[in-house]
């Protein structure tokens, strides 16, 4: 079994000295997963285990362990390898919906060009050719694109850097994409968060806790007696080996004794009130990108309607040439042209709806956590019962009765004072 990138990672980050429970409550991951993770993750790397006292193992790995992954496994090489490619790959098909749309609009006004041209002379080899005005037909000045004349201007340094700074992060042809699909799904690790935020809590209170505290942080917590009874909490209790405890009252509290181990003393964490899911944005692009995506593809479909009208004549065969090859491709043009306005349109309504979703669930979060900070008697009954469950066992060096990182013989003459201790407070007890 591949280790988990999740598990390497809470790994790294909480010093390459861990338990499962650190683990657990670093990625918010199931507890059982968090030690089979740690169990391959260790026998792949050379990680040593540390038992202490207690009974309680603390997982020792050295700091090179993903070098020794990357040479021990080519799937992470090529996994590597591939998501180097990807990013160019990606980056490139993100561009080519921006040249796809300059070549559509070269093509159709330059079709167009080539059939008023072809119409106009034709009307002038037809009509008097001593009229000096005859089919002669007026071109608009446009451009398509930036002002490149700019770049000769005496005040260059000047102008280049204001417009730097007037930029959006995305350039021309990244905007173009983000117009038309928008920038991923910022909640895309909206699961990761939320486990790792209900770990955050469980810790913080000492490994117990009651239902009302980790409501903020789920979706539905259902209506009626499946609320009442707090059926919401099993995914949690699951997921982090806990098991409930009722009070004399009759109250329900959680205890995680998996999360109450760590093998180093650490900062409260931070975790938020209540979970926050982010709302969808449209688009990263800045206003002036959006409106000169939506009015390049304005001006795309425009094009492509006159264009439509203009080969309707049956000049193409007479042309041949690029007008033949432009009216082979109409349709394509034409729909191309249709969806650039259409998917951004259908895009944003969709959004809309989905944000309105978002709203209604951070609201019903966010109702719950004020509820927890406004806490009745009841409540907070319930809570001081569950501090009694409450604890921290820190595993230090001096704690350890046996680790794989030297050799047992070794172990023991190293310990010859402790263990010699140890027996002469039992004959003394005896």
């Amino acid at each position: 079994m591949a280790p988990s990138p999740n598990i390497m990672q809470a790994v790294e980050q909480l010093g390459y000295r861990v338990t499962v429970g650190d683990v657990a409550t670093q990625a918010g991951l199931n507890v059982n997963l968090a030690q089979q993770g740690l169990l391959t993750l260790a026998s792949d790397t050379g990680g040593h285990l540390q038992v202490a006292e207690s009974g309680e193992i603390v997982y020792l790995f050295p700091k090179n362990f993903k070098t020794i992954l990357r040479n021990k496994f080519l799937r992470l090489r090529l996994q590597e390898w591939w998501k180097r490619v990807w990013r160019v790959l990606f980056y490139l098909i993100r561009i080519s919906f921006g040249i796809v749309l300059l070549l559509s609009i070269a093509l159709i006004f330059i079709t167009i060009f080539i059939i008023i041209t072809a119409t106009n002379k034709d009307n002038n080899d037809s009509g008097d050719r001593g009229s000096s005005s005859g089919g002669m037909i007026y071109m608009p000045y446009f451009w398509i694109g930036p002002d490149w004349f700019w770049v000769f201007y005496p005040d260059y340094d000047t102008r280049y850097q204001q417009r730097r700074r007037e930029q959006s992060e995305l350039n021309f042809f990244e905007a173009i994409f983000s117009f038309l699909f928008g920038d991923g799904n910022p909640n895309a690790e909206l699961e990761e968060r939320r486990w790792q935020q209900i770990a955050g809590v469980i810790r913080n209170n000492g490994g117990a806790v009651v239902a009302e505290q980790i409501a903020p942080y789920l979706d539905d917590i259902g209506e009626g007696y499946a609320r009442e009874y707090e059926d919401y909490m099993l995914p949690v209790l699951t997921r982090f080996n806990g098991q409930p405890v009722v009070s004399p009252e009759g109250q329900i509290v959680y205890h995680f004794p998996d999360l109450q181990t760590t093998a180093a003393s650490r900062r409260r964490l931070p975790v938020p009130d209540y979970l926050e899911e982010i709302k969808l944005r449209f688009s990263a692009a800045s206003s002036g990108q959006i409106i000169l995506s939506a009015g390049l593809g304005a001006l795309n479909f425009v094009g492509v309607l006159v264009l439509g009208r203009l080969l309707a004549d049956g000049i193409a065969a007479e042309l041949g040439g690029l007008v033949a090859f432009v009216q082979g491709i109409y349709w394509l043009l034409l729909g191309y042209g249709v969806a650039f306005l259409s998917v951004p349109l259908v895009r944003y309504f969709w959004i809309q709806g989905r944000n309105n979703k978002i709203s209604d669930r951070n609201h019903q979060r966010q109702a719950r956590a004020r509820q927890l900070a406004s806490a009745d008697a009841t409540l907070k009954q319930k809570i001081d019962y569950a501090h009694q469950f409450a604890a921290e066992t820190v595993i230090g060096k001096e704690d350890l009765v046996y680790t794989t990182e030297t050799d047992l013989l070794e172990q023991e003459l190293e310990r010859s004072a402790q263990i010699e201790a140890e027996w002469q407070r039992r004959l003394s007890g005896s």
